[in-house]
């Protein structure tokens, strides 16, 4: 017989600590990742430091797919086998059809009781929900009540990143030619941020320094002196992201910080030298603040 209380799973896109999903027991389902005709499941066919190291010198770029319905339909039956009560806390829905899959999946197993949160976030963004979703479940909290956790944090998630190169938003088509061409010759980089689960450009910026220096700027608009969850994200090496972390640890008032590389899915979208600030505040967050849209999601 299945065990009492929430089971809390998610993608592999989370960037959670490995014994944060070891000790609260998190499930989580692989993304995959294409390169020269092979799928490799991120995590469990490929970890950061083989992608990163690969992807340095390839002459060919990866791509990326969800998991099928069918493949969720047999996770969500694995992880039945201790709860049938499930939050599903998944990557933005404008980012990967990971959340499609796992719908199509739900409706064939009318059985278990499943619920659905878009987290309108990746990496560390969705980890962070998920990390409020395990609280709300520890708590003793119902389905309901452990989906709904995982909702309030989502509009408070903020996402700043910033690119060395265009090419590899170009070549998913993020940028145009145009913008692709002129940027390269300018050694223009941009600021991006998530607005509703989507990647926009925020700001644009001339050199990587002032790139960095601005950053920091924004994350401490946003945060101000809040107390503040910080993850630092970088893809490749971490030197540019070692100096992020320390400035905005020494600025801004943090009660914990992480600091990891991006998972080769994000890798494969940012290209190698992105860096990045994902953050939130135990106080909600100015509503008018640039890229912060609250909105409510609906599992359907």
């Amino acid at each position: 017989m299945p065990a009492r209380g929430v089971a809390i799973v998610t993608d592999s896109t989370a960037n959670l600590p490995d014994d944060f999903i070891r000790e609260h027991h998190v499930a989580m389902i692989p993304l995959n990742l294409i390169w020269d005709g092979r799928v490799y499941r991120e995590g469990a066919d490929i970890d950061a430091t083989t992608f990163y190291a690969r992807l340095a010198t390839s002459r060919t770029l990866p791509t990326t797919s969800q998991p099928s319905a069918g493949v969720f339909k047999e996770f969500f039956q694995e992880v039945a086998k201790e709860s049938c009560d499930i939050v599903a806390v998944l990557i933005s829905s404008l980012l990967s059809g990971t959340i499609a899959s796992a719908q199509a999946a739900r409706e064939m197993l009318p059985e278990l009781n499943i619920e659905i949160v878009d987290s309108r976030s990746a990496s560390m963004g969705l980890g962070f929900c998920v990390m409020e979703a395990v609280r709300a479940a520890e708590a003793g909290g119902s389905l309901a009540d452990v989906a709904a956790a995982a909702r309030r944090l989502v509009p408070k998630i903020h996402v700043l990143l910033t690119p060395a190169s265009l090419e590899f938003l170009y070549r998913g088509g993020r940028i145009g030619g145009a913008q692709h061409l002129l940027g390269t010759a300018l050694n223009i980089k941009p600021i991006l941020t998530l607005v509703d689960g989507r990647v926009e450009p925020l700001e644009r910026v001339r050199t990587r320094r002032k790139a960095i220096d601005r950053l920091i700027e924004l994350v401490q608009e946003r945060a101000g002196d809040r107390p503040t969850h910080l993850a630092v994200l970088y893809t490749g090496t971490p030197d540019d992201a070692v100096e992020l972390r320390e400035r905005l640890k020494q600025s801004i008032h943090y009660v914990e910080d992480y600091f990891f590389p991006g998972t080769p899915i994000i890798g494969a979208h940012v290209g190698p030298g992105t860096i990045g600030a994902i953050f939130y505040t135990d106080e909600p967050m100015q509503t008018d603040a640039p890229g912060v849209v609250p909105y409510e999601t609906s599992t359907g």
